[in-house]
């Protein structure tokens, strides 16, 4: 069984041990249908993306200090970054100037912008210089007995599938989830130290977000795989469980053998309500990874949030606090992102993230409810071909009207918008990255409670809002 938040003694990614003799090879796609979907859950490339998440997102988390007292992760005051650290931050700074030298093409276009392209192919030029320069001296300076070249050969493979599809022109959490992998390589082979994760966060992640955020916004990147208005984010994932968890109560920060909390906030939080208004968002944007994210929303959507960011509408309306919402992604996250086909099936393993049963893994019975997701033209190995319908209508949606996308929600007359549940939401708790090969049958998410009514007059609703909008319109 793969660690989870509730049974794991100490959540870290286990070190690289083999030394000199070690291959590396160049990572493969090994996820090609329904089947090859429930091995990769119950792999150890699985079980090590999934401790390796749990590390970082311990790190977000406040640490508290002797007499009440709290130290917060807050962007404008990061911890004073290693040399390793800063080496990673020029290697981003250097493709971001990258930038200059493929401008937008003002051509008519349909989808995304061509010039990405130009873009991507400049970055896969100087991709191996990049990582010779600032990754392969802290390699060598770890690992003196492997291979650098073998080793950059491997890390390339993780490094250029995290800035989109130029084939495609478009960029998602796979991508996202390409580069958190790239990380963990590096911390497998010893380049960072223990202790360092936040400053991997902040130093690291984030910049990268802002560097894509600019990609998107230069070369109008479409979403990858989106599930549209019904999905939590168009582009990324990572920013909402790391912003979370920096809003969430303080933790002992060594007290590895303790799970993190699943309930509460920091005393000097804001609402999570806070996200639905404009003006607060921009008070918290450039301390907060989740903010930040949600001030992207709105600099590139238009219209009431509610309507098109449904499901983090919904996620606002908790009372439990952030490190529910905290709790709430992660399930989200092994669901949408991890247990997805059209995510994970670009994802490459190889010597550090590994196509290879993991020995602590559950036993699988029958399919994945995930395998589900995959296109029919790819199902083979007796694998059940998705019904009409099933991946596409709304979470809420109901038999009759499955196979319709036009159907409308059914409304909920005490809130005026339908209360969102997770995709995996039946019966019984689920813990992350558990039974893994059975499907999720756990309860709603935690932030599926109802949202509260709208304040009695209130303004009219517009002509363009939701069907169910006209019962009692949101705040």
């Amino acid at each position: 069984m793969a660690p989870t938040p509730e049974t794991s003694p100490r959540m870290m990614l286990e070190r690289l041990q083999a030394k000199g003799d070690h291959k590396f090879p160049t990572p493969t796609k090994h996820i090609h249908d329904g089947d090859d979907l429930n091995f990769f859950l119950s792999s150890t490339a699985y079980r090590d993306l999934t401790i390796w998440l749990m590390q970082l997102n311990r790190s977000m988390f406040p640490a508290s200090k002797g007499g009440g007292g709290f130290e917060a992760c807050i962007l404008t005051s990061p911890p004073v970054y290693s040399a390793v650290v800063n080496s990673l931050r020029s290697m981003l700074d250097a493709l971001t100037s990258l930038l200059d030298q493929a401008p937008p093409s003002t051509g008519p276009r349909r989808f995304g912008n061509v010039a990405f392209r130009d873009w991507h192919r400049l970055a896969e030029g100087e991709a191996e210089d990049l990582l010779r320069t600032h990754v392969s001296p802290l390699l060598q300076a770890c690992e003196k007995d492997n291979n650098p070249s073998a080793m950059i050969d491997e890390l390339k493979a993780y490094f250029l599938g995290s800035f989109g599809s130029a084939q495609r022109l478009d960029y998602g959490t796979g991508h996202e989830l390409s580069f958190l992998a790239f990380l963990g390589c590096l911390w497998k082979l010893n380049v960072f130290a223990e202790g360092e994760e936040q400053s991997i966060v902040t130093g690291i992640i984030q910049p990268y977000l802002v560097l894509i955020r600019r990609l998107i916004l230069t070369y109008t990147l479409e979403p990858a795989g989106s599930h549209g208005v019904w999905g939590l984010d168009d582009h990324s994932f990572a920013p909402y469980i790391f912003g979370s968890a920096q809003l969430g109560p303080p933790i002992k920060s060594k007290d590895y053998g303790k799970p993190v909390p699943t309930e509460g906030s920091l005393s000097t939080a804001p609402s999570p309500a806070a996200v639905a208004n404009k003006a607060r968002t921009l008070d918290y944007k450039d301390d907060n990874m989740y903010f930040s994210a949600i001030q992207f929303i709105y600099d590139v959507k238009t219209g009431p949030f509610w309507e098109h960011s449904p499901i983090l509408y919904d996620i606002s309306g908790l009372k439990d606090g952030w490190a529910k919402i905290n709790k709430g992604m992660l399930k989200m996250y092994a669901a949408e992102v991890l247990g997805k086909f059209p995510v994970v099936q670009h994802f490459p393993f190889g010597s550090m993230f590994c196509w290879e049963m993991d020995p602590r893994a559950a036993s699988m019975t029958g399919v994945s409810v995930h395998a589900q997701q995959q296109p029919p033209a790819l199902v083979s190995k007796n694998v059940p071909v998705p019904q009409p319908g099933v991946g596409t209508s709304a979470p809420w949606a109901s038999a009759k009207s499955a196979g319709s996308r036009t159907s409308v929600p059914q409304m909920q007359a005490s809130t005026g918008v339908p209360t969102t549940r997770a995709p995996w939401a039946a019966s019984g708790d689920r813990s992350y990255g558990a039974a893994r090969g059975e499907g999720f049958t756990g309860t709603a998410a935690p932030w599926s409670t109802q949202r509260q009514s709208a304040a009695a007059g209130s303004a009219a609703v517009a002509a363009t809002a939701a069907p169910w909008a006209k019962i009692n319109p949101p705040r």
